[in-house]
Formats: structure tokens, sequence, C-alpha cells
């Protein structure tokens, strides 16, 4: 849209639109393509038909040309271009296209066995979803600001990003800074030996968006909004994944009520499966089991969509099943504690007064 409002040259001098998974794609093979997960992406495609929204591309001017014909997942591309191959001494490699999305990869390598559960993508920053056979597109979609991503198998990723451990990693790097380089084991180590429930914090609040003194931030916000201010590490960490914890409840029960559909368990995968703590404390908040892992989930999807374009595997349950033969999960109970409710209801107010402020 930019280059159409800038009467680039660039646009008509560009033969295709290519996504920089499909530019790798075509670096490798030599054939262009435009994978399923990330041209849902791109905000030109239509879920509803799945193809092109041509009319919304219409309206902005962009040219028809430069989009192609959407592959699926697992899709054979051709084998490894001879002057790629020779320098790795690789051989005609067949080249398949993934998940092309991370995500997508990803929640394809979840080790489910029920139809029905919710996901976490944890990491730097958390993504929360549901698989679901069509886009959810309604007002009330709208309204919580979910989007729907492309699966594996015609799937769609009903989901919503939540802050994640940016919080805490900030809150690290800021110490670091401070002269006391403390490790994640150890913070978490702290958190979890401190006062549970001293306040409740939006962990999505714009306040804690940008790179900065996260503690200071967290304790701002609590004194701000009339709570307890932590002051040790370990108050301000259990305060930064208890909010998050709650945010997966918040998150959760907007799903299920759009989805018309009890999600359990919750499936857990990625980097942020290692913090054990906030794995207990998701399950403790939305009173569902948690299933955590693998760690690797991306490139265990990307693996696992190359053996189903290569026919070693038949199925999105096979793969899952091999999963769960291969990466044996950790799993989490809820414990009953009503002071998850309190916090949960203090959650909800502070939601309520950022809504009324705005």
């Amino acid at each position: 849209l930019a280059l159409v409002e800038g009467g680039s040259a660039l646009l008509n001098a560009a033969e295709t639109l290519v996504t920089i998974p499909d530019l790798f794609n075509y670096w490798l093979s030599g054939q262009i393509t435009c994978e399923f997960t990330n041209a849902t992406t791109t905000q030109c495609y239509d879920p509803r038909k799945r193809d092109w929204a041509w009319p919304v591309l219409d309206a902005m001017g962009i040219p028809h040309r430069l989009f192609r014909p959407v592959i699926q997942p697992g899709h054979v591309l051709g084998r490894l271009l001879p002057e790629v191959a020779a320098p790795a001494g690789a051989g005609e490699v067949p080249v398949i296209a993934p998940a092309c999305h991370d995500t997508g990869s990803a929640v394809a390598a979840i080790p489910a066995e029920k139809p029905h559960f919710a996901w976490i993508s944890s990491g730097t920053w958390s993504i929360m979803g549901a698989e679901a056979d069509q886009p959810g597109i309604s007002p009330l979609t709208l309204a919580y600001n979910f989007t729907n991503e492309g699966g594996v198998f015609g799937t769609w990723r009903l989901s919503k990003n939540i802050m994640g451990l940016w919080l805490v990693q900030e809150c690290r790097r800021t110490w670091a800074q401070q002269g006391e380089a403390l490790s994640y084991a150890e913070l978490t180590r702290l958190a979890a030996g401190a006062q549970p429930f001293l306040a409740v914090i939006d962990a999505d609040d714009s306040a804690f968006l940008h790179p900065g003194d996260m503690p200071a931030r967290i304790q701002a916000f609590c004194r701000e909004s009339g709570q307890a201010v932590p002051h040790s590490k370990g108050e301000i960490v259990r305060v930064a994944l208890e909010g998050l914890a709650l945010k997966y409840r918040w998150v959760l029960e907007r799903l299920e009520e759009v989805s018309g559909t009890r999600l359990e368990p919750i499936h857990i995968i990625g980097g942020g499966t290692q913090n054990e703590l906030l794995n207990q404390l998701a399950a403790d908040a939305t009173g569902r089991e948690v299933v955590a892992g693998p760690v690797e989930a991306t490139a265990i999807g990307n693996v696992l969509m190359q053996a189903i374009g290569l026919g070693h595997l038949d199925s999105l349950a096979q793969a899952r099943q091999a999963v769960r033969q291969a990466f044996a999960p950790q799993v989490y109970f809820p414990r009953p504690n009503p002071a998850w409710d309190t916090a949960y209801q203090a959650l909800l107010h502070l939601l309520q007064r950022s809504n009324d402020s705005h």
C-alpha cells in the first residue's frame, strides 16, 4: 500500500510478492511459491474464501499479478538447487515447505491427545490460542483483538498475543546493569519463595512494552493502582509471573466464549516451558491441567511437516503421537486456592478501569 501511495517504480518492476520464508524456499529450490500459514499473516488473505482478498487488494490498488497461488504446508517444492547442494555436499535433497510461520510449525508439534485444547507459545512474549477447523471471525473476536492465522492440515490458529517473559528478561537486564547479574533459575527461585498475591498487574499494560527499568515500572504500576509495592527481586518477579498467569486465564475465558468449547488441557510449548514456576502458576490460575513441552517446538514441527510431505507420516495425529513418544512432557496439575479468584477479580477491575480511561 505504501508503494502504491508513493507511486513507487518498484511496484511496477516487481514480478511477484514473496514473504521471507518463501524467499528462502526460492533460494533453495528455485520455486517461487506462497505458503499458507505465512500468507494468512499478510492481511491480504481472505480466511473465509481461503484465497487472496481480491476486493481488498483492488480497493488499495495493489496489482493481482503479485500474488501467487497458495500452497499448503508439507508441499514438496523440488530438489535442492545444484549451486546450493554442491558446496554443502548435500546431493539432491528434497525441499519441502513446512508451516513456514514459526508458530504454525510449533503448534503442529503440540503433543495433543484431545481435540479441544488451548495452547501457549511461551517465550519473550506469549501467544495463546486454540486450534480450530474454521476461522473465528465475528464482532466478538474483533472486540477481543484475536487473530486468525493458518495452521497445518487446513486448521486455524485463533490466538492472541500476551506480553510474556519479556517482563522478567527486562528485570534481569536492569539488575545486571546495576551490577547484580542473576540467572533466570535464581530469579525463579527467589520468586517461588516470595509472598504470593502481593499485588496484581495487567501484564499487557503499555507501561511494560518498551525496554527500560522494568522493576521500577512494575513498582510504579502497583503504587499508582493503590496496591502494595513489591520491593525485593523475588517479589517483583513473582508479581510479574502471577500477572502473566492471570492474563492466561483471561484469554482462556475469551477463547472459550468465542469458540463455545471448554479447552483442556493447556499445552505450553517453547523456551518458556523451562520456567516451571510459571507453568505451575498457569495451572493454578486457570484451574486447568498444563502440559509443558517440547521446548524446541518450532524446529520439531518443521521436521514433522517435512516427514509428512515425504510420506513418512500420514496425519497430524500420527505426527503428534511421534512427539509424545520422543519428548516426555511435564504435567502440572492445578492446586485449588481461592486467592486466585480474588486476584483475578482485581485484574478484571484493572482492565475495566483501563477501558474506561480510553
